[in-house]
C-alpha cells in the first residue's frame, strides 16, 4: 500500500483514474510522517510542513527491509529498484 500526505478525496480520484489494484492511505494531517523522517517544515515555505517522496519496502512481520527517502520531492526513485527490494524482501 502507498501513504501520500494528500486527502483521502485527491487520492480516491487518483485510484480511480490509474486503475490502482493496492490501496492508497492519507496522513494528510501529517502525524505519522515524522516517525519515518519523510516531513520537510520550512518557516519560508508556503506550505510550512510538506512530505519528502520516499520508498519503503517492510516484510510480512513490519521490519524495514529497504527504505530510501529522495532529498528532492521532485525526484522519483527508479522502478525497477523498488520492485527488486519488493521480491527480496518477501512482500507482496
Amino acid at each position: 500500500m502507498g501513504v501520500s500526505a494528500d486527502h483521502v478525496a485527491t487520492l480516491d480520484a487518483f485510484t480511480k483514474q490509474h486503475g490502482l489494484k493496492h490501496r492508497l492511505l492519507s496522513d494528510f494531517r501529517r502525524q505519522m510522517l515524522p516517525a519515518w523522517d519523510a516531513l520537510v517544515t520550512d518557516e519560508k515555505s508556503p506550505i510550512f510542513r510538506y512530505a519528502k517522496r520516499a520508498y519503503f519496502v517492510l516484510d510480512r512481520e513490519g521490519t524495514v527491509k529497504y527504505a530510501k527517502v529522495m532529498a528532492n520531492p521532485l525526484d522519483l526513485l527508479d522502478a525497477a529498484e523498488v520492485v527488486k527490494a519488493v521480491r527480496d524482501s518477501g512482500a507482496r
